[in-house]
């Protein structure tokens, strides 16, 4: 990217995880030409349109057996808002009106709406606003790394996953209706990857008690983590999907909700779906969206994020052993992250006055290098850095993002070691 004075930018965090295959492609812009010149809006009450019937068949295709009906919206929060109340009409149809609490993790990020904020584990974002909502039950998301426990012995993942089961018994089984999950988690842990099987066990204890699982895909989606959904990496299948960013790629507002007819039927045999917005399924987006998957699929840009995304990774952690500021890499394909940390054996942060993530950030920018970064400890300490470049990087870019990373590492490394010297 070119700012009006002429400098060049290096998109490497993807805008905000958003741009998946990089700006201004061509066929893209010209499927909304040609979508445009037939029509920009046709209201989903009056029409089907040919861009969201195609788009739908398509997105079903894409998932796993059994999701096959999709509602469209234009963005996370609205995404995540329609599948709670999809999820919390199901339950009203079938007769289980007792169910409407959703357990979700502690940190996490589904958006900014207050439907969404009230399932978010984030404070700086949720404190606000606490009095405005119905806060939900939060389990605490599997940091082993914070806790000292090995990522890849299959008791951790356990561990983490029978904190939900605790929960869910706390709360009294027959009120919880689902849990919400970004399988990698995104800004608010920093590309976090659940622990050896964590994912399957949360699957079991949602079939055990009946309660719904819903993955929050709107990061994770549309071939970020070298899989087309970010849940496909793991035997653990969905209730529901929610997809947003990757999908209109920063190119429309777009977003989906992806269920299957045992959820759906039960509605619509009851009187419908009480939702909706004045753009969902909008012609020109589902048009842009369906330009999009074809240009990830005629390009192999999963299986490319899947391969950049171990280089990068590599890449990564090889920066770890140059600087001891950070204290931890993680992630899975182009979704990749570290940790800034005070000391690697006892996980101290940063301290916060320091703001170390946008520091960092601003020393990135100023040598051309887009990265974006939040705090991995609820907002409020925890310093990381998300690397995630479109799915279209290859291993030049990966060469420039390294590039830049190391020449804002040693300046950063210096500022931060004279700022902890003077206290």
């Amino acid at each position: 990217m070119w700012d009006q004075d002429g400098r060049r930018y290096l998109d490497g965090s993807s805008g905000a995880m958003v741009c998946n295959i990089g700006h201004s492609n061509k066929n893209v812009l010209t499927a909304m030409r040609r979508q445009m010149e037939k029509s920009t809006f046709g209201y989903r009450l009056h029409f089907e349109t040919e861009a969201s019937e195609q788009l739908a068949s398509k997105l079903v295709g894409l998932m796993p057996d059994g999701l096959n009906r999709v509602f469209f919206v234009s963005g996370g929060s609205e995404a995540v808002e329609t599948a709670i109340k999809l999820a919390r009409q199901h339950a009203v149809s079938t007769g289980q009106n007792s169910r409407w609490k959703v357990i979700s993790r502690r940190p996490s990020y589904h958006g900014c709406s207050l439907g969404a904020l009230a399932v978010t584990g984030y404070d700086p974002l949720t404190a606000p606003f606490m009095p405005m909502m119905q806060d939900m039950p939060k389990v605490p998301a599997p940091r082993a790394y914070l806790d000292g426990l090995n990522p890849d012995d299959p008791a951790t993942g356990a561990h983490y996953a029978n904190m939900l089961e605790a929960q869910i018994q706390a709360e009294g089984p027959n009120s919880v209706l689902a849990f919400l999950v970004e399988p990698v988690g995104g800004a608010s842990t920093g590309a976090l990857v659940p622990p050896n099987g964590y994912m399957e066990r949360i699957r079991e204890i949602c079939d055990h008690y009946g309660i719904l699982l819903i993955m929050d895909e709107v990061m994770t989606g549309v071939g970020r983590t070298g899989a087309f959904l970010g849940s496909d990496h793991w035997d653990a299948r969905p209730d529901i999907v929610v997809m947003s960013k990757g999908l209109g790629a920063g190119y429309i507002p777009l977003g989906a909700v992806i269920a299957g007819d045992a959820l759906v039927a039960p509605i619509l045999e009851t009187g419908g779906f009480a939702h909706g917005f004045t753009y969902a399924g909008n012609p020109l987006a589902c048009a842009t969206g369906l330009a999009v998957l074809h240009e990830i699929e005629m390009q192999g840009l999963c299986a490319n994020a899947a391969a950049m995304g171990d280089t990068l990774l590599a890449r990564l952690k090889s920066l770890m052993q140059k600087y001891e500021l950070i204290g931890d890499v993680r992630g899975k394909g182009l979704l990749t992250a570290f940790e800034f940390m005070a000391d690697r054996d006892t996980k101290a942060p940063l301290p916060p006055h320091l703001n170390a993530h946008q520091r960092f950030v601003d020393l990135a920018y100023a040598r051309g290098l887009i990265v974006y970064s939040r705090r991995t400890r609820g907002g409020t300490e925890g310093d990381h850095i998300l690397v995630c470049p479109p799915l279209i990087a290859n291993t030049q870019h990966i060469d420039e993002i390294m590039h830049g990373l190391d020449a804002s590492m040693a300046q950063f490394s210096q500022d931060i070691h004279a700022d902890l010297k003077a206290g």
